[in-house]
């Protein structure tokens, strides 16, 4: 059926109506969007348009009818400009072409803006875009070419050129701090994400970064998984069988289910012949079931605020779907700051869901900065924020690579702006942040994870940012946090990297070509290679030699330590005082030994684990963090690899004939070494984890055991199995713990040489290799070593 045809039939029936045609594919459906687009003079959408549905059918996700093209994709033809006759069509032509002219207008001019205050960002920018382009096109001509072993080589290296890295930023902070109009703030877009009365989730993760694909505002709804919800209904079942109806009014896990589950189901799920997996509770959210994730696309910021409130925010009366959300992503349009980064509003302490408090874990462990919110008037004494900074040090230090804490004390505009002088206000602040210091200063056990200046404090202004009253924009330090933000993921230093690469590559290809090369003075050129790369892998080894041997002693005092003490430490968090061990402690305890020694509530963190593993961790904390310290720059290991050299230059200078293949292989030691330098990185967060894993596993048993006891004296017998087993098991458990980072640390230094040895040895085998069939470009080979040549001097 024509796309003409549609739209006579669409005269004469209303939008409400269901569409009588079939959708064969995703060509049937872009012709007939692309009619109305060409109709009404948006034939440039059209692009954008067929790259946003491929993707849809690439990911596996439905391919919508045409009716629901027309109504949900607002990034095509938003629903409210949509004709309902064709003698409307004209005027609600004339209504898009506006708004599409306005946003293109302001796009425009917001770019012009940034490339006007960060013009070698631009540069950058352009460049890489080129050069990414151009080793694309590279790639695809060398795969219409005989798959020689050079020529496999090559179109892999082109694709591991691609090692674009986001830096993720972790914003904590109670429900009503300042979080989300901070974030609002710093990306410049006031309405992003909603503020105001509305009780805010602690569950859901919301993830802000920059939409590169398009100029539309998205979020992608992540769903937790149907089993997922079916194990929570499961304990939902076993908390109303267990707990009495004394124990409701007092017991917090009874507090928060009974939250979760009203927001979701309202007062029906108290009715236990309910069947709460029933389609028609899920017939709002569809794609909780088909898909496991819903994308929302809209024109502007409040638009999509709006249609966020109800997966990311609580309010009594109104159905919420937050119980079922894992992750938020919003994407913000032409951002340049968040071009290389990702705020992540974060929940304080985790989640009791398996797959939120695993994804929880591995942001809090991968974030470079941490951002703590606090109002102003309390930034101090909040309790909150620096239980938040203790429970998750070891999790962001020696478990993780946070590089920087900042505690930002929000809402100072509200704090007698009004009749305060400029001078008052600055003053003040300043005050606020001494304090904030010295509270800080009070926290050894934070400090003894990161290094002595990863520490600040900023006091932000954000209505006086967005309307200047009092102070400059730069005094609110809002400019300030944006600053620090750009300079996290260097773009010179990412587009210098790729430009390296690309310029390596197509100096190995154009040396392929040169042939008749010197048998003799090849083998001279590969010998003094293979010397060098020896020479340099025994000051590696040498490196990780010394430290395994600190490692073994600190863990050695470390395993004593833990025998003599470890008893008192599980005593005393089975017996904590606040609750005197009572009864009332016997839930949180039941429910800690259900799921691995761990339990999570708003206010209660109960980790048997991390207790009884304590000294042991202690005993390498100093060791660890100076071994491998979070910027990977520094340190002993980090700096051995950094200074790895195989004197390509000097070399290149002995011998000229062979310049090419030695300018590839200097960008292969580069690369590889930041490889390594990204994967000791993560390999180490596993290592020091490794030490608490070990004994969750050992005392795996005893905590399933005493999880059975029900009934008069449970708790006792709960605490009584827990004690006895780590009796028991101290004496060999914390020695196999030891063995295991030792064993970790032995791989991770077999893992560094050989990486090192083989990557180098596959180059200087294939760079001495001629290959005529492989295409020419020395065209490419020039452009690129211009710009590699401009961006060298620019950095220096």
């Amino acid at each position: 059926m024509t796309s003409g045809s549609n739209l006579a039939k669409k005269k004469s029936r209303s939008m409400d109506a269901p569409l009588k045609f079939e959708c064969t594919g995703v060509c049937n459906m872009e012709e007939f969007v692309a009619s109305f687009l060409t109709k009404w003079g948006l034939s440039d959408l059209i692009e954008t348009f067929k790259g946003r549905k491929r993707q849809q059918v690439e990911r596996g996700a439905a391919v919508p009818s045409h009716q629901e093209v027309l109504r949900s994709d607002a990034s095509v033809i938003p629903p409210e400009d949509l004709p309902s006759s064709s003698k409307a069509c004209g005027n609600e032509q004339k209504v898009l072409k506006r708004k599409c002219a306005q946003t293109q207008t302001n796009s425009s001019a917001k770019i012009k803006r940034q490339c006007d205050t960060e013009p070698d960002i631009c540069t950058d920018d352009l460049i890489l875009k080129e050069v990414k382009d151009l080793m694309t096109r590279v790639r695809d001509r060398l795969s219409d070419h005989t798959n020689t072993k050079l020529n496999v080589f090559l179109r892999k290296n082109i694709l591991d050129l691609n090692t674009d890295k986001k830096d993720l930023v972790g914003v904590f902070g109670k429900t009503g701090a300042g979080k989300s109009t901070l974030i609002n703030a710093i990306v410049e877009e006031k309405g992003l994400l909603p503020t105001g009365s509305v009780e805010a989730c602690t569950s859901v993760m919301i993830k802000v970064e920059a939409n590169t694909k398009n100029k539309i505002y998205e979020a992608e709804i992540e769903f937790i998984s149907k089993e997922e919800w079916e194990d929570e209904l499961w304990s939902l079942k076993n908390l109303l069988d267990e707990i009495s109806d004394e124990e409701m009014t007092e017991d917090e896990e009874y507090g928060e289910t009974t939250e979760k589950m009203t927001a979701f189901y309202g007062d029906e799920w108290r009715d236990k012949s309910k069947n709460l997996m029933k389609p028609t509770y899920f017939k709002e959210i569809r794609e909780f079931f088909l898909f496991g994730r819903k994308i929302i696309q809209v024109d502007a910021a409040q638009e999509l605020a709006e249609k966020l409130l109800k997966y990311t925010k609580s309010e009594n009366g109104q159905r919420r779907f937050w119980p079922l959300v894992k992750c938020v992503t919003v994407r913000v349009p032409n951002n340049d700051i968040l071009k290389h980064i990702t705020l992540v509003d974060l929940p304080g302490s985790g989640d009791r869901n398996k797959s939120r408090d695993q994804m929880w874990k591995r942001i809090v462990a991968s974030c470079s900065t941490v951002w703590v919110v606090s109002e102003m008037t309390r930034a101090a004494s909040d309790r909150d924020g620096w239980e938040i900074l203790e429970s998750t040090s070891k999790l962001m230090g020696n478990g993780g690579e946070c590089q920087n804490i900042y505690f930002i004390c929000t809402k100072c505009d509200d704090q007698g702006a009004d009749d305060g002088t400029t001078e008052n206000i600055l003053e003040r602040n300043q005050k606020a942040k001494d304090i904030v210091r010295k509270e800080f200063n009070k926290l050894p056990k934070v400090k003894k994870q990161f290094r002595d200046d990863c520490f600040d404090v900023f006091t932000v202004s954000s209505k006086e940012f967005f309307n200047p009253k009092k102070l400059k924009p730069v005094q609110t330090e809002i400019p300030k946090l944006q600053e620090l933000l750009r300079s996290l993921n260097n773009q010179h230093d990412q587009t210098l990297n790729y430009v390296r690469g690309a310029y390596g590559i197509l100096s190995l290809i154009k040396g392929a070509k040169v042939g008749n090369m010197d048998p003799v003075q090849t083998a001279q050129v590969q010998e003094k290679l293979n010397e060098n790369i020896e020479r340099e892998l025994q000051k590696v080894r040498k490196s990780m030699k010394d430290m395994l041997e600190v490692f073994e002693e600190c863990l050695s005092n470390g395993v004593e330590e833990s025998k003599n003490k470890s008893e008192d430490a599980l005593y005393r968090k089975l017996n904590p005082k606040k609750k005197g061990g009572g009864s009332s402690f016997h839930r949180p305890l039941k429910c800690a030994l259900q799921n691995n020694g761990v339990h999570k509530t708003k206010k209660t963190q109960i980790n048997l684990n991390e207790a009884i593993s304590k000294f042991l961790t202690d005993s390498i904390d100093e060791e660890f963090r100076r071994s491998f310290p979070n910027d990977a720059e520094s340190g002993p290991l980090y700096e051995v690899i950094h200074a790895f050299s195989v004197d390509t230059n000097r070399l290149a200078q002995q011998y000229k004939t062979f310049e090419l293949q030695l300018t590839f292989i200097s960008t292969e030691v580069s690369k590889v070494k930041t490889k390594l330098c990204k994967e000791i990185r993560d390999r180490k967060k596993l290592i020091y984890s490794s030490v608490t894993e070990t004994v969750k596993e050992t005392m795996q048993k005893c905590y399933k055991e005493a999880a059975t006891f029900t009934g008069r004296g449970c708790l006792e017998k709960m605490k009584h199995t827990v004690q006895k087993h780590l009796h028991d098991v101290k004496g060999t458990m914390f020695d196999e713990a030891k063995a295991e980072v030792l064993c970790q640390l032995e791989d991770l230094k077999d893992d560094v040489q050989k990486q090192l040895s083989d990557t180098l040895q596959e180059s200087i085998e294939l760079s001495f290799k001629t290959d005529l069939s492989i295409p020419d470009f020395e065209n490419e080979f020039n452009l690129v070593k211009k710009h590699f040549d401009d961006l060298k001097m620019k950095k220096t």
